[in-house]
């Protein structure tokens, strides 16, 4: 059974991403499924460091909205919102050109907090980056 508040497609998430930082650098969610959200990201002029690298924080960028809209999908958007309190994010290995692929998947979905675990991966299945982030949930007034 999924852990979404209600049924969601990709087209849902790709209405969700227009005009924000993640449509602007090409984040693109390629996957929902019952318990994880995957997106990609382009490795190209908008999200390089002067080194031709992925940048850390066009990674991180990437982990927060996965974790983020992970967590909006399982709350009742009507009476709730949420936002991100941390993010930690490890770099294990450089890009420079292709796709990055990151996957979210909760750790801990709490009434007031949820934690969600983000995996970000290379082609080759390689593994870039591992981050986590912790959601906060807030009742709208």
């Amino acid at each position: 059974m999924a852990i979404w508040h209600k049924e969601y497609t990709l087209e849902h998430l790709h209405q969700m991403n227009r005009d924000t930082m993640g449509e602007t650098i090409g984040i693109e969610f390629t996957e929902l499924g019952e318990d994880f959200v995957r997106a990609r990201l382009p490795v190209d002029r908008r999200t390089v460091q002067p080194a031709r690298l992925l940048h850390g924080g066009a990674s991180a960028a990437l982990a927060e909205t996965l974790g983020s809209v992970g967590c909006f999908l399982t709350i009742d958007t009507q009476t709730h919102t949420c936002v991100g309190l941390e993010l930690n994010i490890n770099h294990i290995r450089g890009e420079r050109e292709g796709y990055v692929t990151g996957t979210a998947r909760p750790v801990h979905l709490g009434k007031t907090t949820q934690i969600w675990s983000i995996e970000i991966v290379n082609a080759a299945g390689k593994p870039v980056a591992v981050s986590r982030i912790t959601m906060m949930i807030l009742e709208k007034k």
